[in-house]
C-alpha cells in the first residue's frame, strides 16, 4: 500500500490503482478530487473529520464510492450519497481493501460534552488509525497513523499510546492546530519517545510505501 498524507487529519491508501480517503474534513485544503476511489472513510462527525462538500466532490468525480462510517453521519447523508453503516466490530471488504472497525467512542473533550460515536479503523490488519481516541486493537499494529494534538488529548497519552501499540513505523496525524514551531516540538519530542521503543517515527511528506 501506498500512504499519502495530507492536512490535518486526512491521508489517502493506494492499493491495486483503488484508493481509499479517510477523514477528509473541513481543515484539510488540499486533498483535491482524486479519482479510482472505492470508499471515503469517516471516523466520526465532527467537522475536522467530516466534510460534506468534500464528500460531495469525492462523489461527483467517483460515482461508485462509497462513505463507510457510523449510524450517527449515514442518517445525515440521505439517499443522494452512497453510505455503508458500521460499529466497533465490523469487518467489511471495498475494493481492495480490507477495513475492520474498533473503538465506538470519541475520546473525552469535556465532561460537560457528551462524548460522540467515533471508529477507529484497521486497513489490511496492517495500519490502524484510532480516529479521535486512544483505543487499542486486540491485535498486532505495523503502521499507526498518531494522533499528535487535539483539544482532546495531551502529548503523555499521545507517547503513552505509542508506546501501547508498539508499531513498526508511526506518523502523525491531526495537527492542524499546530503552528510549524508546533509541529517540530512534537516531532522532537515522539521521535525521541519513539526511538527509546524501537519504533520508526516519521511525518509523511510525500507518498510512501508501506
Amino acid at each position: 500500500m501506498r500512504v499519502t498524507k495530507f492536512e490535518h487529519a486526512c491521508f489517502t491508501l493506494e492499493k491495486d490503482g483503488k484508493l481509499l480517503v479517510v477523514d477528509p474534513g473541513a481543515y484539510t485544503t488540499d486533498l483535491g478530487a482524486p479519482e479510482n476511489v472505492v470508499a471515503i472513510i469517516i471516523t466520526h462527525e465532527h467537522p475536522d473529520h467530516f466534510d460534506v462538500t468534500a464528500i460531495g466532490a469525492l462523489i461527483a468525480h467517483n460515482p461508485e464510492a462509497v462513505v463507510v462510517t457510523h449510524e450517527s453521519i449515514t442518517r445525515q447523508l440521505g439517499k443522494v450519497i452512497p453510505h455503508q453503516s458500521v460499529e466497533a466490530g465490523s469487518t467489511i471488504t471495498s475494493g481492495p481493501f480490507e477495513l475492520a472497525f474498533y473503538g465506538g467512542t470519541h475520546a473525552t473533550i469535556s465532561e460537560s460534552m457528551p462524548p460522540l460515536p467515533n471508529l477507529g479503523v484497521m486497513v489490511d490488519q496492517k495500519l490502524y488509525y484510532p480516529g479521535d481516541s486512544f483505543f487499542v486493537p486486540d491485535r498486532a499494529v505495523e503502521v499507526l497513523a498518531l494522533p499528535a494534538s487535539a483539544p482532546w488529548c495531551k502529548i503523555s497519552e499521545v507517547m503513552q499510546f505509542l508506546n501501547e501499540i508498539k508499531p513498526r513505523l508511526a506518523f502523525p496525524t491531526h495537527d492542524a492546530i499546530l503552528s510549524d514551531v508546533g509541529k517540530q516540538l512534537v516531532d522532537n519530542m515522539l521521535s525521541n519517545t519513539a526511538q527509546q521503543m524501537g519504533v520508526t517515527y516519521q511525518r509523511i511528506v510525500e507518498p510512501t510505501d508501506i
